[in-house]
């Protein structure tokens, strides 16, 4: 019954959720194209949640394939640095002034997916000189680039102008504001083909989340699946993070609570998971519309305050 509780709630939420912001909205004036609220409504808000909806399947379901590829449950896009290079390819796309690039692509978008993804390639790389790459091991060469990625983040702000750096400061603080359907529809594609991939693979990761000699004897082709899933992922997480800047630890809480929730076998958890995790990032992007505050607080910095003191749980578990 308290399972069925929650998921009402997180529903609800999502349904009230565009009515939800500093301006009040009445249903009867949505619905008149000629009054500002109908504006409101379907150019900002439901974009907004929408947008906030994918976004959350992407973190989630890739924290969720992380933990389950390296087998260990710190292990999430954020804290393994993919996205700080994902950011700095966006603070170098910054930096450089540059607008559109390919199909009228923007730069930022172009640059933070190839941040990632050379973060991805990286980590694949440096983890073969590593004895116990799948575990702590890899987990601090992740948190080391992020670090690496940060200082250079810093040279770029030091060598900016107030133009840049202002972009820059708003940009690695994380945010859901958007106009318009183009990014939420992008999203949402990635969002489907991630879910799809991963699900058509679950089979097969049922059995890596024992171990690569386990899913071998099977058949198992581990490196291929591993390396693909890698990059379906990343992508994802590039592209999300050069629209919205980091979102961080969705990923890392996701997954456990929803392990709680149902502990069950890996792939009957997929499709939850992906779920609760737009819904989650709804509900916490509802939240810092409520506030009453002079400007909105960024998402990035509502989900590390929450994600802060789950990690040091998960470490302090992880110890006992």
């Amino acid at each position: 019954m308290s399972k069925l509780i929650i998921w009402v709630l997180l529903f609800a939420v999502l349904i009230l959720s565009p009515f939800m912001g500093a301006v009040s909205l009445h249903v009867e004036d949505i619905f008149n194209p000629n009054h500002l609220s109908s504006t409101i409504f379907f150019d900002l808000r439901v974009p907004r949640v929408l947008f906030a909806f994918f976004a959350g399947i992407i973190l989630s379901l890739s924290g969720l394939l992380f933990q389950t590829l390296f087998r260990n449950a710190l292990m999430t896009p954020y804290t393994l640095g993919i996205s700080s290079g994902a950011v700095l390819g966006a603070g170098i796309a910054i930096k450089l002034g540059l607008g559109s690039l390919l199909f009228g692509i923007a730069a930022i978008s172009i640059f933070g997916f190839f941040g990632a993804m050379i973060t991805v390639f990286l980590l694949i790389y440096l983890s073969q000189f590593l004895r116990n790459s799948q575990q702590e091991s890899l987990l601090l060469l992740g948190i080391a680039l992020s670090l690496f990625y940060t200082s250079c983040l810093m040279i770029i702000f030091y060598l900016g102008d107030t133009m840049q750096n202002d972009m820059l400061i708003r940009f690695t603080m994380g945010s859901l504001s958007i106009i318009g359907w183009q990014n939420p529809i992008a999203l949402g594609i990635i969002a489907f083909l991630l879910l799809i991939t991963i699900y058509m693979y679950r089979f097969e990761l049922q059995l890596l989340n024992i171990s690569d000699e386990s899913a071998s004897l099977k058949g198992v082709n581990t490196k291929k699946i591993t390396l693909l899933l890698l990059i379906v992922s990343s992508f994802g997480i590039g592209t999300l993070v050069s629209i919205s800047g980091p979102i961080g630890f969705i990923g890392l809480i996701v997954p456990h609570i929803v392990s709680k929730i149902y502990p069950s076998t890996l792939n009957k958890r997929i499709i939850k998971t992906a779920l609760f995790g737009g819904l989650f990032l709804v509900l916490c992007d509802t939240v810092t519309r409520g506030l009453q505050t002079q400007s909105e607080l960024p998402i990035g910095i509502v989900t590390a305050l929450i994600g802060g003191p789950f990690f040091i749980y998960l470490i302090i578990n992880r110890s006992k």
